[in-house]
């Protein structure tokens, strides 16, 4: 036995408490049949949707069957007009934004202001209203709204370590399945480095 297999075995051994291996290890059933069906995701996001309602003072006057469509189009990479399009009830881009901004659900984008977001914040946390703000940024008082709603939105989610959005992201995306294909291949990985240095050991 050489050295590299000596120290796998005491590591081994201290880990199992066992010096022999009796059972073959077994692959888990496959993690693809446990994803949520459409159906399910719908009733899912139904459900995140209510539950933030109840906690947060939406601005927005959508159904929940709406936001439902916000949630999904939002990780499908829809615009904000495309998802006016989608909805229920006519609306209209900026509709769509507020929907968004209440469901913690912020693109990049929404960001881009033509006045320096440390000051803003720093005349939000002065208790500075809109038109105060707009006046002393040398801003548009719709502009200071909006961007007014994307801070307060961060803010709120960040609060809330981001849970809502994760749980809509981990839902409606492929970055859960990701993230164990990933353990996967290290795991798959590691096995295959560790046959190359003795396979006929006895433990």
């Amino acid at each position: 036995m050489d050295e590299k297999t000596a120290e796998l075995r005491d590591i081994f051994v201290e880990t199992t408490g066992s010096e022999s291996v009796t059972e073959r290890q077994e692959e888990s059933p496959g993690s693809l049949t446990d994803a949520p069906d459409d159906e399910e995701r719908n009733r899912r996001v139904g459900d995140l949707v209510a539950a933030m309602r109840e906690r947060y003072e939406f601005e927005t006057d959508l159904s929940d069957a709406d936001l439902r469509r916000i949630v999904r189009g939002f990780f499908d990479g829809d615009t904000d007009a495309e998802l006016a399009s989608v909805l229920e009830v006519n609306a209209d881009e900026g509709e769509v934004f507020v929907a968004r901004t209440d469901l913690h659900l912020l693109r990049e984008s929404d960001a881009d202001a033509p006045f320096s977001l440390d000051e803003f914040r720093s005349l939000l946390a002065d208790g500075a209203d809109d038109e105060a703000c707009a006046a002393a940024l040398d801003a548009d008082a719709g502009t200071v709204a909006r961007v007014r709603r994307v801070v307060e939105a961060r803010r709120e989610a960040t609060r809330a370590n981001d849970r809502f959005r994760t749980e809509f992201e981990e839902l409606l995306t492929d970055s859960d399945l990701s993230a164990r294909l990933a353990e996967d291949a290290r795991r798959d990985g590691l096995r295959e480095a560790t046959e190359d240095i003795e396979t006929d050991v006895s433990l």
